[in-house]
C-alpha cells in the first residue's frame, strides 16, 4: 500500500509539473490541460481515500492505478496514459522533456508494463504505442538537445527493462530512432550517448535471445512464422523462429545490413556526412554483433541466411570503399566471418578473396589490408610450427646453445603465439560448433581439390568451346557419356555459360538433339500455368539467335508441357502450345526491347495469336491475362555469369591527380557492383565445409595465396616509404618464406627471397643513392631469414649469399675504403645522377666528390655493429645447419666467391674468405657430412688455385695449407679416404696452374705437411706423391729440387718409420720417382731417382709380412699376391717405364737396375709372378713397334734390346726351374721377333741368345721343350729365308719361271706376284738391307745349330785338326783319335729333333746352293747395288749348312744309341755327299771351289774314319765323284785326303796288297 501511494503521488507530481508549466495554459495545448486534470483529479481522489483508509482495504484492487494500469479495464488506463501522449506531441521542448522523463521513470519502475491491447490500433499494445510516442518525439536535428537525450534514455529503458516487452517493429522503431539521433543531433555528447546506447540495445537484444535459447532448450514451444516475404525469398522452405526474440533480432540484424549498403554521395567522402555517418556506425554495430555473436545466431539457419544475403553483399560493396574506415571495418567483419561463420561462408569466403581487389590506394587502407594479410600468415606459420626446426636450437657439434641472438625467432614464436586471436584456426573450429566427428586426412581434400580444378578447366573450356569441355570432363571421368548424364551436367551445374548451352542445346546434331530431349525431360511443368512453365524452361540457359535452333527448343518445350499437363483442356496439341511460346517470346522481345519504338498492343497480339488452337482461336480472357504478365515482367533470357572485376587497363598516362581520382573512383565502382553480383549470385549457394586441423593443408592454402601475397608485399615495399607498411612487408614475407621452406615449396621460396634480395639494393643492378631505412630493414631481414631458416633454404641461399657479398661492398664504400667499385654516374629520366654497383669490380669512370659522399652516407647504415655480428652469425652458425642445407650454403657460398673473384682488375675475395671461416668451423661434423662439404669446396679450391691472379691463387693455397694442417692433426684410420678428398685441390692446383710462383708454393706447402704432419698421413700421400709427380716433370730446377729433395726424405726417411701407413701410396711412391727419372733436363736427379727406386726394393724385401698384412680395396687380392701387387710390380713396372722412356745412359742404368733386383730377390717370386714380370719385360721390346725415327730404333736395338736380351737369358737360366713352364714359350716368342727385326745386330743377339739359352739350360729341357726349341728355329729358318733372292726382278721386267707359272709383273699393272715375289712400291735399297739381314741371321742360325749340338768352337776345332792331319798325312792318328768326347747337346737330343735340324740345315744349303748357281739373278743383283763391288753369293751358307748337316750325320752314324736307325741314317748320309760332291764336280768358278775345301776335308776325313763295313758302301758311292774330283786342281791337303781315301778302297776292297801300299807310302 505504501507502494501503490508512492507511485501515485510520483504520477500526480509529474501531471503537475506538466500543468504548472506556462506553456500548457496555451490554448493550444488545451486538450493536455484537460486530460492532466482529470488524471490528476482521479489520483488525489485515490490518496485521499488512500490515508483515510485501514490497510484491510488494501484488496481493493480496482482503485490502484497500478492495478488500473494493469487491469483489463482499458478506458481507465487510457485516462492515466493520455496526458503524456499529449504532452509529447507538444511543441514545448519543456513539456515534452517532463513527460519524457515521466514515462522512462514508471517504465524503469515497472510502473507500465503496457501488455494492455491498444484500443485505439487493434492487434498493437498499450506500449507500443508508448514507445511510438516516444520516438515522435525526435523531429530531426532541429529537436531539442535534452529531448534527444531524454529520448535516448527513455528508448533504452523500454529495450533493457525487465517489465515490459517490446519486439518486431517496435523495437527497430527504437534502433533506428537512436540511429537517427546519432546521425542528426548536433550535439557531441547526444550523438555519443547515441551511439553507446545503440551498442547497448543491440547487446541486449542478441544477448536476450541467446539466453533465451539456452533457458528453453527442452521445452516445446510454437514457432513463429516469418511474414516478412524479403526474408525468405530465395529459400526453398520457410526458415521458422523458434521465439520471437529471434525474429526480433534477425530484423535488427538485417536493418543494420541494409543501412550499410547504402551508397555514399558523389565526390570526395565527407567524414561529417550523414551517409558516411551512418555507413560507419552500422558496421561498427554489426562488427560487435558478429563479435558478441552466441551459438543460436551463429547456427540458426535464418541468421546464416541473413549474413549470406546481407552482410555478405554489404561486404563486398564496402571491402572497396575508398575511405579507409570504412574499409577497415570491412576487413574487420570480414575478420569475424572468417573466425566465426566460416563452416557456413564457403563461397562467399572465395568470392572475397578471390574476386575482389582489396585497394591500397590510401595508406591507413594499405596497413589494415597488410596487417590483415600478414596475421593471416602468422596464423599459418603457427599452424605449421610443429614440422618446423629452428637450426639454431639443435647443435650437429652436439654443445652448443643458442647465442644470445638467436631468440629473435623465439620472439616471433612467442608473438605468433601470443595473437592467437579470431583468425586462429582452432578458435575457429571450436567457435564454429562444428564436431570433429572424421579423421582429417589432407590426402583426400587433396583428391577434392584436384577433382574440383578439373571441373573447373573443363568448365572453362565449355564455356569457350562445349564440346571441348564436355570431352576433357569425360577423359578425365568426371563426367559420362550418355545423354543422360550430359543433360543432368548441363542443368545443375551453375557455372555454365547460358548462351554456350543454348546453343549445344540447339545444335542439329543427333546426340546434340537427345541431350536436349533429356534435358527438357528432366523439368517437371506439373500443374504449373504455360508462362510459368516457359519462364522455368528460359532459367537454365539463353535461347540461340538462330531460328532453327529456337523452334527446335520451343517444339520439344510445347511436347513436354502437354506430356506434364494431360488433363488440360486449354490446347487441342502440342501445335497450339508451340505457336503460342512462339508468340510469348516474340511478345517479350517487342515490349521489352528498347530498339523496337512502335509498341504491340494487346489486340494486336491476339489478333496474332487468331486460329492457332487447331483453326479454333484460345480464349481473349487467357491471351489478354498472358499480356498483361508479359507487359509486367518479362520473360528473362538467363545472362551469362561473367563478372569482370578489373575494368579493361587504360594504357595512356593520367593527366593530372583530379583525372587519377576520377579513374580510381570509377574502377571502384565497377569492383563494387561486381562484388555485389558476385555476392548475391552466391548468396543461396549451400558448399560442404570441412574444418581441417591437420597443419599438411596449410600448403595448398599458401599455394593458392602466395602470388598475390608476394604482389601485394612487393608493391607495398617498393611504393611506399612508410616504415610501418615496410615493417607490415618485411614481416609478411618472412612468414611467407617460413610457410614456403617448411612444406618445401622451391619455386616459392625462391620468388619470396628474390624479392627480398631485390629491395635491398645490393643488386648489380640497384641504384646506390636509392637506399633508404626500408632497405636496411630488408637487409637485416633477409640476414635474418638466412639465421632462422638455414636449413629449408636450398638453392635461395645464392640470393642470399650474393647479397651478403654485395653487403660487404657497401660496408666497405660507406667506410671509404673501396669507392673504386661504383661504376658510373648515370642521369635518370627525371635527371637525378644515380650511381650504380659495378659488376664485378670494372671501373666506368666514378661519381663526384659530394656525390661519394652522399653515397657513403646512403650506405653507411649497413656498416652498423647490428648488421656486421648478424651476418657474422650466419657463418658461424653454419655448423647447426642440417647435413643437406650445410652443402646448398657452401655451393652456392662458392658460386658467390667465384662471381667475386671474376673480375681480373678488382677481384674480392670476401665469400673466399668466409669458406676457410666455414671449412674451419665445420670440420668437426661427422665424416659423412664433411666429406660432401668438401666436394665442394675442394672443387672451388681448384678453380682458385688455379685463378690467373697470382694474389688469389696463394691466398686459396695458403689457406688451403692452413685447413690442412688443422685437418691433418684429426689423423685418419685405416681404409678410409678423407685425407685424399681433402688434399686433392693441391694436387689439381699443381696439374691445372702453370704459374712458377704457385707451383713453388705448392711445393713448398706439401713439404711443410710431410715434415711436421707425416705421422699422421694416411691416405693422404696418394695426393702428396701426385703432387711431386707433377713437379717431377716441371722444368725449373728450384721446384723439382726441392719436391725431389722432400721425396727423397720421404723414402729414405719417412718410409723407414711408417712404411705400413705408406703401403697404400707406394705404388704413387715409386711412379713419383720414376717421373723424377724420366725428366731429361736434370739427369743427376734421374740417376739419383733411381737409386732410391733401388732402395725401395730393399723396404719390399725387408717388410713383405707388412705388404701381406694391408687390407684395402684391393680386397680381390689373395694375401700371398699383395707383396707382388703394392711392392715388386710397381717398382718393376716404372723401371720398364723408365727404359721406354728415357735417354741412353739413363735407360741403361735403369734397365740394369731392373735386372739387378730380379737376380738379387728373384728367389722370392711365385711363378705367376713371373708371368707378370716378363710381360712388363716385354715392354722393351713394344718400344720398337712404333713408328719411330730410323735412327732412334736402330740406336735402340743396338743397345738397350741387345742388353735386355742377353739379361733375360740370365735371368731365365739363374730361375729356370720356376720360369720354364710358364714363360719358356714367351722368351722363344720374342728372341724370333728380335731375330726378325731389320736390325743385324739384334738380330746377331737373338741368335746368340737363344744358343746361350739352350746350351745353359739344354740339359734340364724336356723332350717337349726340345720339341719347342726345335720348332723355334725352324720357324726362325724359314722366316728369315731370303727367297726374295730369287724372285726379285728389276722394275718393268716380266718373266715366266718354271713350271709353277710365277708372273713377276711392273707395277703398272698393279698386280701382286708369287709368295716369293717383291712387292715393287718398297724401295730396292730398304729391301736389300733386308735380305743382308736375312742372309746375316742364317749363317748365324746354321751357327748355332752348330753350337748348340756340338759346342762353341767345336766344329771349327775340328776343322783346323782336318787341315792340320791333311798337312801331316797322319791318317793313322787320325784314325786313333776318331773317338772324340762326347760334346754339345746331340746327347739331349731325339733322333727326330736332330732330323727336324737336318731339314734346316739342307734347305738352306739348297736355297744358297740354288742362288749361287743363278749367274744372271746374281747379276742383276749385282747391278743394282746388292751388296757392294762383287756379285753376291751365298758361300758362306752353302758350305756351313752342309758342313753342319755332315757332322750331324756322321755323328748319328757313329751313335750306337741309334743303331736301329743306322741303316736310314746311311742312306740319308750317302745321298747328302753324294749330292754334295756332284755339285763340287759341276761347279765352274775356282773360287767357287776353294770355298769347299773345308766341306770335302770334314767329307773324307769323316769317312774315312768309319769302319770298314760302313766304309764299303760310302766308297762305292763316292768313288765315280771322287775320281772326277781328281781333274781339277785341288788343294795339297785335299789331295792327301784323296789319296789316302785311295788307299783305303784298296785296302777294303782287296785290290792292293798292304806291304805293297806301305812300300808306295814310303817311297812316296
Amino acid at each position: 500500500m505504501y507502494t501503490s501511494v508512492t507511485k501515485s503521488m510520483f504520477l500526480s507530481r509529474a501531471l503537475e509539473k506538466i500543468l504548472a508549466d506556462k506553456e500548457v495554459k496555451r490554448s493550444q495545448h488545451i486538450q493536455l490541460r484537460k486530460a492532466c486534470q482529470v488524471a490528476l483529479g482521479e489520483l488525489l481522489l485515490f490518496i485521499t481515500s488512500q490515508a483515510s483508509n485501514t490497510p484491510l482495504r488494501s484488496s481493493t484492487a480496482p482503485r490502484y492505478p497500478k492495478l488500473r494500469l494493469k487491469s483489463a479495464n482499458y478506458i481507465e488506463a487510457d485516462k492515466y496514459v493520455l496526458p503524456f501522449e499529449l504532452a509529447c506531441q507538444s511543441k514545448s521542448p519543456r513539456i515534452v522533456s517532463t513527460s519524457l522523463d515521466c514515462l522512462q521513470k514508471l517504465i524503469a519502475y515497472g510502473h507500465i508494463t503496457g501488455n494492455a491491447p491498444d484500443s485505439g490500433a487493434p492487434g498493437k499494445r498499450l506500449i507500443d504505442r508508448l514507445v511510438e510516442t516516444i520516438c515522435n518525439c525526435f523531429q530531426g536535428p532541429q529537436t531539442d538537445e535534452g529531448v534527444q537525450l531524454q529520448i535516448i534514455k527513455a528508448l533504452l529503458t523500454a529495450v533493457t527493462s525487465p517489465h515490459i516487452e517490446i519486439h518486431e517493429g517496435t523495437i527497430l522503431l527504437t534502433v533506428r530512432t537512436c540511429y537517427n539521433i546519432y546521425l542528426a543531433s548536433r550535439n557531441l555528447i547526444n550523438q555519443t550517448t547515441a551511439k553507446a546506447t545503440l551498442t547497448q540495445m543491440l547487446n541486449v537484444i542478441f544477448t536476450r535471445m541467446e539466453n533465451q535459447a539456452v533457458s528453453i532448450k527442452h521445452l516445446q514451444l510454437p514457432l513463429f512464422g516469418c511474414d516478412d516475404a524479403e526474408t525468405i525469398q530465395g529459400n526453398q522452405t520457410a526458415a521458422r523462429f523458434s521465439h520471437i526474440l529471434q525474429k526480433d533480432a534477425f530484423l535488427v540484424f538485417r536493418s543494420l545490413c541494409k543501412l550499410s549498403m547504402k551508397p555514399l554521395a558523389d565526390g570526395p567522402p565527407d567524414p561529417k556526412s550523414h551517409e558516411l555517418r551512418s555507413k560507419v556506425v552500422s558496421l561498427q554495430l554489426l562488427l560487435s554483433v558478429l563479435q558478441g555473436a552466441g551459438p543460436v545466431f551463429r547456427t540458426h539457419e535464418m541468421f546464416v541466411n541473413a549474413i549470406k544475403q546481407y552482410l555478405c553483399v554489404a561486404l563486398s560493396k564496402n571491402g572497396v570503399s575508398s575511405v579507409p574506415e570504412v574499409f577497415e571495418l570491412s576487413l574487420a567483419i570480414f575478420l569475424t566471418l572468417l573466425s566465426h561463420f566460416k563452416v557456413h561462408l564457403k563461397m562467399q569466403i572465395e568470392v572475397n578473396l578471390n574476386k575482389v581487389k582489396i585497394s591500397t590506394q590510401e595508406l591507413s587502407l594499405r596497413k589494415k589490408g597488410l596487417e590483415c594479410l600478414v596475421s593471416i600468415l602468422k596464423c599459418m606459420v603457427e599452424w605449421s610450427r610443429d614440422m618446423y626446426v629452428n637450426p639454431n636450437l639443435q647443435a650437429n657439434l652436439g654443445q652448443e646453445h643458442p647465442a644470445e641472438g638467436d631468440s629473435a625467432d623465439g620472439k616471433l614464436q612467442e608473438h605468433l603465439s601470443s595473437r592467437r586471436d579470431s583468425v586462429s584456426s582452432m578458435d575457429s573450429t571450436v567457435s564454429s560448433g562444428v564436431q570433429q566427428s572424421q579423421p582429417d586426412h589432407p590426402e583426400q581434400y587433396e583428391v577434392i581439390k584436384q577433382q574440383k580444378e578439373i571441373i573447373e578447366h573443363g568448365i572453362e573450356l565449355f564455356n569457350k568451346k562445349p564440346k571441348r569441355g564436355l570431352q576433357y570432363l569425360q577423359e578425365q571421368g568426371m563426367l559420362g557419356t550418355s545423354p543422360e548424364d550430359i543433360a543432368q551436367f548441363l542443368q545443375q551445374e551453375e557455372r555454365l555459360d547460358t548462351t554456350q548451352v543454348g546453343e549445344f542445346l540447339g545444335e542439329n546434331v543427333k546426340f546434340n538433339k537427345e541431350v536436349m530431349y533429356c534435358y527438357v525431360d528432366r523439368l517437371d511443368f506439373c500443374g504449373k500455368d504455360f508462362v510459368s512453365a516457359l519462364r522455368a524452361f528460359l532459367e537454365g540457359f539463353r535461347l540461340p539467335g538462330e531460328a532453327q535452333k529456337i523452334d527446335r527448343l520451343m517444339e520439344k518445350f510445347a511436347a513436354r508441357y502437354l506430356e506434364c499437363n494431360q488433363g488440360q483442356t486449354l490446347f487441342a496439341s502440342a501445335d497450339t502450345a508451340y505457336v503460342l511460346a512462339y508468340s510469348i517470346i516474340m511478345l517479350t522481345t517487342d515490349l521489352h526491347s528498347p530498339q523496337v519504338k512502335n509498341k504491340m498492343t494487346k489486340e494486336q497480339y491476339i489478333k496474332m495469336n487468331r486460329g492457332i488452337n487447331d483453326s479454333k482461336d484460345l480464349p481473349k480472357e487467357y491471351l489478354s491475362s498472358i499480356y498483361d504478365e508479359i507487359a509486367g515482367k518479362k520473360i528473362a533470357m538467363k545472362e551469362s555469369k561473367e563478372y569482370s572485376i578489373t575494368p579493361k587497363s587504360s594504357k595512356q598516362n593520367v593527366a593530372n591527380e583530379k583525372q587519377r581520382r576520377l579513374l580510381y573512383n570509377m574502377e571502384m565502382e565497377q569492383m563494387a557492383k561486381t562484388a555485389k553480383a558476385l555476392m548475391e549470385a552466391v548468396s543461396h549457394a549451400q558448399a560442404p565445409f570441412f574444418s581441417a586441423t591437420h597443419l599438411e593443408h596449410v600448403r595448398p592454402m599458401f599455394k593458392l595465396a602466395w602470388t598475390p601475397l608476394l604482389a601485394a608485399f612487393s608493391v607495398g615495399l617498393q611504393d611506399c616509404d612508410d616504415q610501418d607498411v615496410a615493417s607490415l612487408c618485411l614481416e609478411g614475407i618472412r612468414c611467407a618464406i617460413r610457410i614456403a621452406c617448411i612444406f618445401n615449396m622451391q619455386l616459392e621460396r625462391d620468388a619470396y627471397i628474390q624479392a627480398l634480395a631485390r629491395f635491398t639494393l645490393l643488386t648489380a643492378s640497384s641504384s646506390i643513392t636509392e637506399m633508404k631505412q626500408k632497405n636496411i630493414d630488408t637487409i637485416k631481414t633477409l640476414i635474418m631469414v638466412a639465421h632462422t631458416d638455414g636449413n629449408y633454404l636450398g638453392n635461395s641461399w645464392h640470393e642470399i649469399l650474393r647479397c651478403i657479398s654485395q653487403l660487404e661492398l657497401a660496408q666497405l664504400i660507406g667506410t671509404g675504403v673501396k669507392t673504386r667499385y661504383i661504376s658510373g654516374v648515370v642521369r635518370d629520366q627525371g635527371g637525378t645522377k644515380q650511381c650504380y654497383w659495378s659488376p664485378a669490380g670494372t671501373l666506368v669512370g666514378g661519381p663526384d666528390k659530394r656525390q661519394m659522399a652522399h653515397i657513403q652516407e646512403s650506405v653507411g647504415e649497413t656498416s652498423s655493429q647490428s648488421v656486421v655480428v648478424a651476418v657474422d652469425r650466419i657463418f658461424t652458425g653454419s655448423t647447426r645447419l642440417d647435413g643437406n642445407a650445410i652443402v646448398d650454403f657452401v655451393r652456392w657460398l662458392c658460386a658467390v666467391s667465384m662471381d667475386e673473384l671474376a673480375s681480373a682488375h678488382q677481384p674480392r675475395m670476401f665469400s673466399l674468405q668466409k669458406i676457410v671461416e666455414i671449412s674451419y668451423y665445420n670440420m668437426n661434423r661427422i665424416r659423412l657430412q664433411w666429406s660432401r662439404i668438401w666436394q665442394v669446396i675442394g672443387d672451388h679450391f681448384n678453380k682458385v688455385g688455379c685463378n690467373p691472379n697470382e694474389d688469389v691463387a696463394i691466398f686459396a693455397v695458403d689457406s688451403l695449407r692452413q685447413l690442412s694442417m688443422k685437418f691433418l692433426e684429426k689423423g685418419e684410420l685405416a681404409n678410409f679416404r678423407f685425407q685424399k678428398d681433402f688434399l686433392r685441390p693441391f694436387e689439381h692446383i699443381m696439374k691445372k696452374n702453370r704459374s712458377p710462383t704457385i707451383r713453388d708454393m705448392v711445393i713448398r706447402c706439401v713439404a711443410q705437411m710431410v715434415n711436421s704432419q707425416a705421422a699422421n698421413i694416411r691416405s693422404g700421400w696418394k695426393n702428396i706423391f701426385s703432387v711431386f709427380h707433377q713437379a717431377a716433370s716441371d722444368h725449373d730446377e728450384n721446384i723439382v729440387n726441392l719436391a725431389f729433395q722432400t721425396t727423397g726424405h720421404i723414402v729414405m726417411n719417412t718410409f723407414q718409420q711408417h712404411f705400413a701407413a705408406a703401403i697404400d701410396s707406394f705404388q704413387d711412391a715409386v711412379k713419383c720417382l720414376s717421373e723424377f727419372v724420366c725428366n731429361a733436363a736434370f739427369p743427376d736427379t734421374s740417376m739419383e731417382a733411381i737409386r732410391l727406386i733401388r732402395h725401395c726394393a730393399k723396404y719390399v724385401s725387408d717388410r713383405p709380412q707388412a705388404l701381406r698384412e694391408y687390407t684395402s680395396d684391393d680386397m680381390n687380392v689373395a694375401p700371398g699376391d699383395r707383396v707382388w701387387v703394392r711392392g715388386w710390380f710397381p717398382i718393376l713396372f716404372e723401371l720398364s717405364c723408365i727404359i721406354n722412356r728415357c735417354k741412353l745412359d739413363v735407360r741403361t742404368r735403369g734397365l740394369t737396375v731392373m735386372f739387378e733386383i730380379m737376380k738379387s730377390y728373384g728367389h722370392t717370386f711365385e711363378k705367376h709372378w713371373w708371368h707378370d714380370l716378363f710381360r712388363i719385360i716385354f715392354r722393351i721390346f713394344d718400344n720398337m713397334k712404333l713408328p719411330e725415327q730410323q735412327t732412334e730404333k736402330t740406336e735402340w736395338m743396338t743397345t738397350t734390346c741387345n742388353h735386355a736380351l742377353y739379361a733375360i737369358c740370365d735371368v731365365f737360366t739363374q730361375f729356370y726351374e720356376p720360369l720354364s713352364e710358364v714363360l719358356l714359350a714367351d722368351i722363344f716368342a720374342q728372341l724370333q721377333w728380335c731375330v726378325k727385326q731389320d736390325n743385324e745386330q739384334l738380330a746377331r743377339s737373338g741368335t746368340n741368345c737363344l744358343e746361350n739359352l739352350v746350351i745353359l739350360n739344354g740339359e734340364k729341357f724336356s723332350s717337349e721343350v726340345w720339341d719347342v726349341t726345335c720348332a723355334c728355329m725352324l720357324d726362325i729358318f724359314q722366316t728369315t729365308s731370303p727367297h726374295a733372292l730369287l724372285t726379285w726382278r728389276p722394275a718393268g721386267q716380266e718373266e715366266e719361271v718354271g713350271e709353277g707359272k710365277h708372273m713377276v709383273r711392273s707395277h703398272h699393272n698393279q698386280a701382286l706376284i708369287s709368295p716369293y715375289s717383291v712387292i715393287h712400291w718398297v724401295s730396292d735399297h730398304r729391301l736389300f738391307a733386308g735380305l743382308l739381314i736375312k742372309c746375316v741371321v742364317q749363317l748365324e742360325l746354321i751357327q748355332t745349330i752348330d753350337n748348340i749340338v756340338f759346342y762353341p768352337a767345336t766344329s771349327k776345332r775340328e776343322d783346323a785338326e782336318n787341315m792340320a792331319a791333311a798337312q801331316r798325312d797322319a791318317l793313322e792318328q787320325a784314325e786313333e783319335g776318331e773317338t772324340e768326347a762326347d760334346q754339345g747337346m746331340y746327347r739331349h737330343l731325339s733322333s727326330q729333333h736332330l732330323f727336324k735340324l737336318l731339314d734346316c740345315l739342307l734347305e738352306s744349303h739348297r736355297f744358297a746352293k740354288d742362288f749361287n748357281s743363278n749367274n744372271e739373278q746374281r747379276t742383276a743383283l749385282w747391278r743394282a747395288g746388292f751388296k757392294g763391288k762383287s756379285k753376291p753369293n751365298l758361300l758362306k751358307q752353302e758350305t756351313s749348312s752342309l758342313a753342319c748337316s755332315l757332322r750331324i750325320l756322321f755323328r748319328m752314324y757313329a751313335d750306337t744309341q741309334l743303331q736301329d736307325s743306322w741303316l736310314d741314317i746311311q742312306t740319308r748320309l750317302l745321298q747328302v755327299c753324294s749330292e754334295a760332291l756332284a755339285y763340287f764336280i759341276s761347279l765352274t768358278s775356282e773360287s767357287h771351289r776353294e770355298a769347299w775345301t773345308s766341306l770335302l776335308l770334314l767329307l773324307l776325313t769323316r769317312t774315312l774314319r768309319l769302319p770298314d763295313d760302313k766304309f764299303k758302301p760310302h766308297a762305292s758311292c763316292y768313288y765315280h765323284h771322287l775320281c772326277e774330283m781328281m781333274q781339277f786342281d785341288l788343294i795339297p791337303e785335299l789331295r792327301a785326303a784323296l789319296r789316302r781315301f785311295f788307299l783305303r778302297i784298296g785296302s777294303v776292297f782287296h785290290i792292293a796288297t798292304p806291304e805293297l801300299g806301305k812300300a808306295q807310302r814310303s817311297s812316296s
